[in-house]
Order: C-alpha cells, then sequence, then structure tokens
C-alpha cells in the first residue's frame, strides 16, 4: 500500500503580527488560490492585529469550504511581507529539506483536493475545514530530490508563461506612451465634430442578439434578464459602432465598447449608440483606444459626478478633446494593439494549459510511489 503521510507532521502554524505596522500591503486569498489586494474597508480597523505572512508560507481561510467547495489556501511568492485578515491561517513547512511549500501547493491544485476537503468540512452554517482536521488530511510526500523534481518542472513552466506576461506589460507601456505623447503634441480636436449618434432601432424585431457592456469595455451577455420577444425599442449597432451605458458610477469606469460583430447586435435602449462620421480622419479603433484609458474613465467619472443624475450623456462625449494624428500613425500604434490584444489571449491559453498541469504531475507522483510500493 502506498504510503500517505498525514501533513499535520510537516506543517506548523505561524502567528506573527503587524505590531509596529511597518507592513502595509493587505491582502486576500480567493477561490483560484491566489492572492488579491484586500477588498475589506479598513478604515479605522488596528492593523497590528493584523497577520504578516513571508515568502514561502501559506494563507488559509478555513471557513466555507464546504460551501465553496475549494480549500481557500494560497502559497505567498514575493519578496515583500504583506499582511493578511486575522481571521487567516499562516501555515509554514516545518522543514523544507522534508516538505518543500511548492510541493504541497501543487497538490492542493488539484480539484481532487477540494472536493476530499469539502467532504470532511464540518456541518456547521460556516461549512469550515478547521486546522485539526486540515492536519489529519493525507498526502504522498516522496523523498525531497523527487519534490523538487516536479516543482522544478511546474515552475519552469509558470516562469516561462511570466516572461511571456512581463512582454505584455512593454507593449501596454508603448501603446499608452503614444497616447500620451501625442496629447502633448497633438493640437486637440473637438471630437463632437468627427461622432454621430445612431438612432436605428430594431423595429421589425429581426434581430435578436442582445449584448450588454462590461466595465472592462466589452460587449457581453446582458446582466439581467431580457425579453428577445420585445427588442423593437433596441439600438442596432453594426460593426465598428459604439455603445455605451451615460449612467455611470464615478469610482467605475464608463462602460463603452466597440463592436468587431461581423454582424449586427442590439443594445438596451438606455444605452447611447454612435459611429464615426469622418473614419478617413479618425479611425474608430484608435478612437477606442483613447477611451479604454484610465485618465478617459477619470475625465468621464469627473463630469458624471458634477452633474445631478450621474451621468455622462451625449453632449459630454462630444464636448472631449483628443489628438487625431494621421491616419498612417493611427494604423500603426492600432496595429501594435492587436498585437498585444493577441498575445493577451495567448497569455490566458498559456495560464488555462497549465492548470491542468498540476493534477498530472501529481498522479506521476502516486504512480510513481505504488510502483515503488510494489517493488519493496
Amino acid at each position: 500500500m502506498m504510503n500517505y503521510k498525514r501533513l499535520g507532521d510537516y506543517i506548523q502554524l505561524v502567528d506573527n503580527r503587524n505590531k509596529d505596522l511597518k507592513v502595509t500591503n493587505l491582502l486576500g486569498i480567493n477561490i483560484t488560490k491566489n492572492f488579491m489586494p484586500s477588498v475589506a474597508n479598513v478604515s479605522g480597523t488596528d492593523l497590528s492585529k493584523y497577520k504578516i505572512i513571508q515568502k514561502g508560507q501559506f494563507a488559509y481561510s478555513a471557513m466555507q469550504v464546504g460551501r465553496d467547495e475549494t480549500i481557500r489556501l494560497a502559497l505567498y511568492t514575493d519578496d515583500e511581507p504583506a499582511i493578511i485578515s486575522p481571521a487567516y491561517l499562516v501555515i509554514e513547512s516545518k522543514d523544507e529539506n522534508e516538505l518543500i511549500p511548492e510541493y504541497m501547493m501543487m497538490w492542493f491544485q488539484r480539484p481532487e483536493s477540494d472536493r476530499y476537503g469539502w467532504f470532511i468540512s464540518d456541518s456547521s452554517v460556516r461549512a469550515s475545514l478547521d486546522w485539526e482536521r486540515f492536519c489529519e488530511i493525507e498526502i504522498p510526500i516522496p523523498d525531497i530530490t523527487e519534490q523538487r523534481k516536479y516543482v522544478a518542472l511546474y515552475k519552469g513552466l509558470l516562469t516561462n508563461q511570466k516572461v511571456y506576461e512581463n512582454s505584455l506589460a512593454d507593449l501596454q507601456l508603448i501603446c499608452d506612451t503614444y497616447i500620451e505623447d501625442l496629447i502633448k503634441k497633438e493640437q486637440p480636436k473637438t471630437l463632437g465634430d468627427y461622432i454621430g449618434k445612431i438612432d436605428e432601432r430594431n423595429e421589425d424585431d429581426a434581430i435578436d442578439a442582445v449584448i450588454g457592456i462590461s466595465e472592462r469595455k466589452e460587449f457581453r451577455e446582458p446582466s439581467g434578464k431580457v425579453n428577445k420577444k420585445n427588442l423593437t425599442r433596441h439600438f442596432i449597432v453594426r460593426k465598428d459602432q459604439f455603445a455605451y451605458i451615460p449612467r455611470m458610477n464615478p469610482f467605475k469606469p464608463l462602460a463603452v465598447a466597440l463592436s468587431h460583430f461581423d454582424y449586427p447586435v442590439v443594445v438596451s435602449p438606455s444605452y447611447v449608440a454612435f459611429e464615426v462620421t469622418k473614419p478617413e480622419i479618425l479611425l474608430p479603433e484608435f478612437l477606442f483606444l483613447f477611451l479604454k484609458r484610465d485618465e478617459f474613465d477619470r475625465y468621464a467619472a469627473f463630469h458624471a459626478w458634477s452633474s445631478t443624475r450621474d451621468t455622462f450623456d451625449w453632449p459630454d462625449m462630444c464636448a472631449i478633446k483628443l489628438p487625431i494624428p494621421s491616419i498612417e500613425k493611427q494604423k500603426a500604434i492600432v496595429t501594435i494593439y492587436h498585437t498585444l490584444e493577441t498575445r493577451k489571449r495567448i497569455n490566458e491559453q498559456l495560464k488555462e494549459s497549465i492548470k491542468p498541469l498540476c493534477p498530472v504531475l501529481m498522479k506521476g507522483v502516486v504512480e510513481s510511489m505504488e510502483m515503488q510500493t510494489v517493488e519493496s
């Protein structure tokens, strides 16, 4: 029989508090087992009670494992320490020559580990997997040489993906810097002279491809229920045309999107649809680059906030000042942007292809140990 080891024999709790308030980077952990900036409102909170987490340590949330069907565990890999909620547990390997943290994290990346955690969580309202029960989990722990081999393989794949991801930042910087440079050097033009409002309605109800707009400035499925049998008042949006939601939260981006669909779609009558009326002077995609900038969102938020209804209305859109360089320059930066978007999609595909490797590698560990048990 294969030799599984009790996890509690190899790990221990750590409880270092942020007593001197030197650490300010507050993080949480999500169900994908990653750290993220905390969304908690800590105004007036005593951060000296928060726990410090160091590189190579784990943050673990024992609560709601059963509800989420996920063991919310994340390995901290940054060089600088961070702080996490006192409700989290900080865990570390007792001896990294016996259990490598990355190896343990690989085991808990498996869907099977999450299902087992769900199975053994308690029946309380919080559906917790408390520390004592977590320690009772048994995992295969091969010798340190084998652990290093599997960890090196997995980390090599992650490193390659990160290098590719970092190259995206360079392309993004080129796009952002180019637009900023144009703003400084080009004579600004009034956008209203180059765009026109669209009032093409779906009167015959022939189009049922109804879409909404996300804060990421992308068309998406509507967030609410839509009666597709009555879309006669909806606006039709065709390829290279825009739509945006005038009503906005001043603390969130303006929801605006450019259609790349080869077929017409319809949007809510509460949206504003518009198009570039002089595409020989202003490319729709160049305009969209300008509207995607954080600086534009701040501009829109200011004007929405100063209105009585928190809306960025059509006159506000028309009043925008922007640089309009030659078509050749616009095409050049749009080409770079297309390259960036293509690489972003490839990067997401790379990340998705790496995810299933943890179960595959861990299956190799189990099979290898089974073989050794049989031979002995």
